[in-house]
């Protein structure tokens, strides 16, 4: 078995943490793999010169993506800024929306992120809140059918009085007898 160099004196190997870039071209009025074919070995070159340290082209149905990784944003940055990688951007099939540039790598792959968990379905689900204790109480409503004024709480109206109550008043104002 062969020893890997500096594993004897008990020193780790360093990996280098990458940064990788996403260059993602649909589909549009002409082919994405076309437009692979024409922009692919200059952008290539262009990322390799000035520090790429990987590189991948994925193909899918829907378009094409390169994959690139640098050790330093800055070196992203000048690739990015360089005319003939701005001219092979400039010539995708789709200029309006078929063009997507991105940290991370691209296509289906997920973000550097991992994702927020999700609450459970079911019984294990959190319970719902309670609810509110004095709950806003509206007017009744009474049937339009019913007369207004039927069901107010109010007395009764007094009975007139019966004429043996009161005196017969006759039409000179004195009393009867």
């Amino acid at each position: 078995m062969v020893a890997r160099p500096g594993a004897a004196q008990g020193r780790g190997v360093t990996v280098a943490a990458v940064e990788w870039w996403s260059i993602e071209v649909l589909n549009g009025r002409g082919s994405a793999a076309r437009w692979k074919d024409a922009h692919g070995t200059l952008l290539i070159e262009a990322s390799v010169t000035n520090g790429a340290v990987d590189w991948a082209w994925h193909e899918h149905r829907w378009g094409v993506v390169l994959e690139v990784a640098f050790l330093d944003e800055w070196r992203w940055e000048f690739f990015y800024a360089l005319p003939a990688v701005q001219a092979a951007l400039d010539a995708v099939p789709d200029p309006l929306s078929g063009l997507a540039v991105h940290r991370g790598r691209g296509g289906s792959s997920g973000t550097r992120l991992p994702r927020r968990p999700r609450p459970l379905a079911g019984a294990g689900a959190v319970e719902l809140p309670e609810p509110d204790p004095d709950p806003i109480q509206e007017d009744a409503v009474e049937p339009s059918w019913i007369e207004p004024g039927l069901y107010e709480e109010r007395p009764a109206p007094m009975p007139d009085p019966l004429p043996s109550d009161e005196p017969a008043a006759n039409s000179t104002g004195s009393a009867v007898r």
